[in-house]
């Protein structure tokens, strides 16, 4: 049985091109997206400023929405807006003649991006936006366009030419759509003096959202746990306590609890080399006295901080008076992916 052939009978097979056609190829792409945007700031003006506006006065949700590429850099928009302070969802053209219209609230805005400013399933939404009173913001590559006309503010977005050979394929121009939506987040956020904790606080599952939510107090070793010994105390008692709490360290308290020193790994190792006498020798006189400490409220970025700026691997957790309140080392970090 023969095999079928992938070209057209008599067509010739096109030839594989070599490693310099192919950067060629991308150097020219690339060079296209970055004229284009380029050309994007002459056109960041009033309407610009207008569109944040309305999304700032805005008392519901911002609704994007888009078909096709337009659709996927919408979504993208939309996801950004939510995460940056303004309530904001991606809503699908085509379904929302099918109920989805439901979605579309009075106190809500819509941001419609279509580079023809004809897209059939998007310009279906205008009666219903009209009968709800819903401001529209129109991304658009022509102004003039049925829904450029129709919109309360048109952020032009017209390429000169895709970046694809045949300037066929949205290239340039949803690029363009993706840094004009970027442009608008940034200046709402900045506006809304959104911070980063703000931003921790939608994304609690990201490496950001641990830094900055997670406290000292969530994460350290209290109670019996904490190695602790007075400073009279024999070194052998503050090393059967180092080895039986396995936190890399022993804290010196006085009697009221408040820290005086530690005792760490590398204490011991200093002490070992001078052949001290672990049972006649009393902690005072081997720990490191007026130790690095941090309080319990203190973020668990700082602890990281701390441990690097100084080289130590464990610290202990002091109130506001100096008492003992717990302790925590680089593995109880690392176990929080804080590190």
């Amino acid at each position: 049985m023969t095999c079928m052939k992938a070209h057209s009978a008599g067509a010739p097979a096109a030839a594989s091109p070599d490693d310099q056609q192919l950067i060629a190829s991308a150097l020219r792409a690339l060079a296209i997206e970055e004229r284009a945007l380029g050309a994007l700031a002459a056109r960041v003006g009033a309407p610009f400023a207008r569109a944040c506006r309305l999304c700032l006065e805005c008392q519901g949700r911002v609704v994007v929405t888009g078909m096709g590429k337009s659709g996927h850099i919408a979504g993208k928009i939309a996801a950004t807006l939510a995460s940056t302070g303004t309530p904001a969802f991606f809503l699908h053209p085509a379904e929302a003649g099918h109920g989805d219209l439901g979605m579309i609230t009075r106190t809500d805005l819509v941001l419609a991006l279509s580079n023809s400013g004809e897209t059939p399933e998007v310009v279906a939404l205008l009666p219903a936006l009209k009968r709800l009173g819903v401001p529209l913001i129109v991304m658009t590559g022509k102004s003039e366009s049925l829904l450029g006309r129709a919109a309360a503010v048109t952020l032009d977005v017209a390429v000169a030419e895709e970046a694809c050979p045949l300037n066929l394929a949205p290239t340039a121009s949803t690029t363009a759509m993706l840094a004009m939506g970027d442009a608008l987040a940034v200046s709402i956020l900045e506006a809304r003096g959104f911070t980063a904790q703000d931003f921790a606080r939608s994304h609690p599952g990201g490496t950001l959202g641990r830094q900055l939510l997670l406290h000292v107090e969530d994460l350290m070793r209290t109670g019996d746990a904490v190695p602790r010994v007075l400073p009279g105390a024999p070194l052998s008692a503050g090393l059967v306590e180092m080895s039986a709490k396995a936190l890399g360290m022993t804290v010196v308290v006085d009697e009221q609890e408040r820290v005086l020193g530690v005792f760490t790994d590398g204490d011991l190792r200093r002490v070992l080399e001078t052949r001290a006498d672990v049972h006649g020798t009393a902690m005072s006189a081997v720990m490191t006295a007026n130790p690095k400490t941090i309080g319990p409220r203190e973020l668990a970025a700082e602890a990281v901080h701390l441990m690097e700026l100084h080289s130590i691997t464990a610290l202990p957790v002091a109130d506001a008076h100096g008492r003992l309140v717990g302790a925590l080392n680089v593995h109880d970090l690392f176990r929080a992916r804080v590190m």
